[in-house]
């Protein structure tokens, strides 16, 4: 079972994928928008203290033009192929203001926009660092070993199949493959998310980029480095990150009819009146006032100031929201798919329970029960201890004090379980370990073996390690780690290993149920007795364990392809091809590994599972919240329409009317900002 992982130090290639992750102000987008939020600032107080006109009115045209020119550029290339695009509407509209007077609005608008496409692009340069830094899991080289018995050091993009690599204690894996000899316990966590090491023999599979433990393997490469499980996850996540289908809020895409629509008709509303003889000054004026209350401003911040504000509140809550897009897309989702280890669990293994074999029959005390007497682990009643019954509390501590030395997760689990019950641990004398059996030490002259039952039972027929094998396959069938503890070559308690549910994960799942409809599916890639006995606990049913990257994202492919909207998850790098592929991923930020933080759309900051229900409740309420906008601009927009056409509208009483109309959705939308809104998202979503 345990086995000493040693700590290796970060290799070359993961201080250069640090030393490559893109610098902010390295883009152009970040550049001008700063540019562009400095020379507002610069003119904003001589503009609120009454100075004259041409100090902040250079310093605002400044801000239009550093933060304006690239959309401006942007929109108009795409009007050349014959797309109203919504940057050139933004400018248009900054335009427009400041050519009634509203300079301010108009260059706080550029800001504001130029901000958000500097955010969307640093944000899409992390990710393409991440997806990069990804591959430097896998080492620069790899030991080649030649017909003649030698050994060579080759770049691991030269390995091709057949050839055979030696891995070391505390290596990385160069290739995929299959063991040729020896064993050792493999970290693959990168890969399939398990929790725990696996014991790697003869004839099992290994992976690139997965983590050595103390033993050394001979593997013969299976796959070239362009193939590897590893080189398959940056060629999954960039692929889903290229065909997702483009988001897009929906007001953008009714503004771009509605001011087509607007620009053909400004015109038609000089022109017309004029063919019938009316006068030009006046004729001008109307289309003038029929500009200005037409514009879409109000339909513009009747979806911006609701979304914005829902992303800002779920922010002081620890759930960091890409953009509006992905506040809005989360009210969307109507299916959920979790991942397991790190996200539904703590992911760090510990001890549930402790069995002990010998004197009281069965006995048993779960981790959290420490309401007993501790026992010195030295106390014994002779020689060797007594082992006719030895209780919980002496078990425990005997297989903390020889599993002290190892690094090996349940070792660490086995040691923390102790200090928690606040035993003091012997001094470890003899130490060794076998990769895949388990360790051995000399603990107060007691000869004290830890490890796997079915290696440490092997031969064994007597009555105690027959029942020790029952109680061992009993815990293993409810989906623990079974770890088999001897004393002086005798059975003395079966320790019960496992990871733990987030405290919030059962009330968060039934929310997830309620919202959309349908309890949540569990992706896992650990294996199935483990996924089952803890869907069971959570109220999951549909449950798919053993699952690589590539499959999570077929399941998530193949519910999308029902019609389904995915919200996925997770936490690890073999999440980050489902959360990329998703409608909506989310990653838990604690644990959560770069390229997961990176490629999902959300974050949540401070890993409080239940804030995921609560963010989609609020994101449900800001869709509410746009469409009651979109229907008080609606009517703003067409009875001013209507007023200036039909009959004559003053141009201050339509400046006054639009004006009007845009402060009363933004203060409308900024009741997001409300401590009181998250708490009714909360109430919302638990029912």
């Amino acid at each position: 079972m345990a086995s000493t992982l040693t700590k290796p130090a970060p290799p070359p290639a993961a201080s250069a994928a640090v030393r490559r992750r893109t610098r902010v102000l390295a883009l152009p987008e970040a550049r001008w928008a700063l540019a562009a939020l400095m020379l507002f600032l610069l003119g904003l107080p001589p503009a609120l203290l009454g100075a004259p006109a041409w100090v902040w009115g250079t310093l605002f045209a400044a801000t239009y033009v550093t933060g304006g020119w690239e959309p401006a550029w942007e929109g108009l290339k795409a009007l050349r192929n014959r797309t109203l695009d919504v940057d050139l509407l933004m400018v248009v509209a900054a335009l427009g203001a400041a050519a009634i007077g509203q300079v301010l609005d108009g260059a706080l608008l550029i800001v504001i926009f130029a901000t958000s496409g500097a955010l969307e692009a640093v944000a899409t340069a992390r990710t393409a660092d991440s997806v990069r830094g990804l591959l430097d899991l896998a080492p620069a080289t790899a030991t080649r070993l030649l017909p003649d018995g030698t050994e060579e050091s080759v770049a691991t993009g030269s390995l091709v199949i057949g050839d055979v690599v030696v891995i070391r204690p505390g290596e990385r894996v160069g290739a995929d493959g299959r063991v040729l000899a020896g064993a050792s316990e493999v970290d693959q966590a990168t890969i399939t998310g398990e929790p725990l090491p696996v014991l790697k023999e003869t004839g099992d599979e290994v992976f690139a980029g997965t983590l050595n433990g103390t033993g050394a393997l001979k593997v013969e490469v299976a796959r070239d480095a362009s193939d590897s499980v590893i080189a398959r996850i940056v060629r999954m996540v960039e692929e889903a990150s290229e065909t997702k289908a483009p988001t897009q809020l929906f007001i953008e895409k009714v503004e771009r009819r509605y001011s087509l629509g607007m620009v053909a008709a400004t015109p038609a509303v000089f022109l017309i009146p004029l063919a019938f003889g009316s006068d030009p000054t006046s004729s001008l004026l109307r289309a003038m006032t029929f500009m200005i209350v037409a514009s879409p401003c109000a339909v513009v911040l009747a979806t911006m100031p609701p979304l914005l504000s829902a992303l800002a509140n779920a922010g002081r809550h620890g759930v960091l929201v890409k953009s509006a897009v992905v506040m809005e897309r989360l009210g969307q989702v109507d299916a959920v798919a979790l991942d397991k280890t790190g996200t539904l669990t703590e992911g760090t293994p510990r001890v549930t329970t402790v069995r002990t074999l010998a004197g009281r029959e069965g006995g048993e005390r779960g981790r959290d029960e420490d309401e007993h007497q501790c026992r010195p682990v030295g106390d014994t009643d002779g020689p060797g201890g007594d082992l006719r019954g030895p209780d919980e509390d002496r078990v425990l501590a005997l297989a903390a004090a020889a599993e002290h030395p190892s690094e090996h997760p349940l070792a660490r689990a086995v040691v923390l379980a102790a200090h928690a019950r606040g035993h003091r641990l012997a001094p470890a004398e003899e130490f060794g370990s076998t990769p895949g059996v388990g360790v051995t030490a000399v603990v107060d002259g007691d000869t004290v073996e830890v490890g796997a039952p079915a290696r440490l039972l092997s031969g064994s027929e007597d009555a105690l390690s027959v029942r020790a094998a029952t109680v061992s396959a009993a815990l293993e069938a409810e989906g623990h780690t079974a770890v088999l503890v001897k004393v002086n070559g005798v059975p003395a308690g079966v320790l019960g290993i496992a990871d733990r549910l987030r405290p919030d994960a059962t009330a968060t799942v039934a929310a997830l149920t309620r919202l959309t409809g349908t309890a949540p599916t569990l992706l896992t890639g650990d294996n199935p007795r483990a996924a089952a006995r803890l869907a069971a606990e959570v109220g999951i049913t549909d449950v798919r364990a053993g699952l690589l990257p590539q499959d999570k994202v077929a399941v998530v492919r193949e519910q999308e392809g029902a019609g389904r909207r995915v919200l996925v998850i997770g936490d690890g790098v073999n999440d980050a091809p489902a959360l990329a592929a998703a409608h909506t991923g989310i990653a838990m930020g604690r644990a959560g590994s770069d390229l997961a933080l990176e490629t999902a759309d959300a974050v949540i900051v401070r890993d409080e599972l239940a804030t995921v229900p609560t963010v989609v409740a609020l994101s449900r309420r800001a869709r509410t919240l746009v469409v009651q906008n979109l229907v008080v601009a609606g009517v703003f927009i067409t009875g001013l329409v209507l007023w200036d056409l039909v009959g004559t509208l003053p141009l201050p009483l339509g400046v006054l009317g639009h004006e009007g109309s845009t402060v009363l959705v933004g203060l409308n939308g900024l009741r997001l900002l409300r401590e009181a809104a998250w708490r009714r998202a909360a109430v919302a979503a638990t029912g």
